[in-house]
């Protein structure tokens, strides 16, 4: 083997080994930023949630505590009234309820 020829190569691979190197120390550099910018607008998507859902909270607590948990009662109310509106459906226009009987 002839020592006089692999001197020469090595003294060449430095080089391409260093820009390599330099080159795999980039690419990790614009890796890292873009995880990072990923990162920043999750999180942003995140808080923008977290805070449309405290206003949501805030709302039905209000709701909650302003009217006393008078809502079923309300509801039920709606319940009966509709049921009474239900029952004169059938009759014709003009002809009220005791004409009908």
């Amino acid at each position: 083997m002839d020592w006089g020829l692999l001197v020469p190569l090595f003294a060449l691979s430095i080089p391409i080994v260093a820009i390599w190197t330099k080159h795999q120390q980039k690419l990790a550099e614009m890796n890292v930023k873009s995880t990072a910018e990923n990162t920043a607008e999750k999180a942003a998507q995140y808080v923008s949630r977290v805070g449309e859902l405290e206003d949501r909270i805030r709302v039905l607590e209000r709701i909650v505590t302003d009217r006393g948990y008078d809502v079923a009662t309300q509801i039920e109310a709606l319940r009966d009234q509709r049921a009474v509106d239900t029952k004169d459906a059938g009759v014709p226009l003009g002809m009220s309820r005791k004409e009908r009987v």
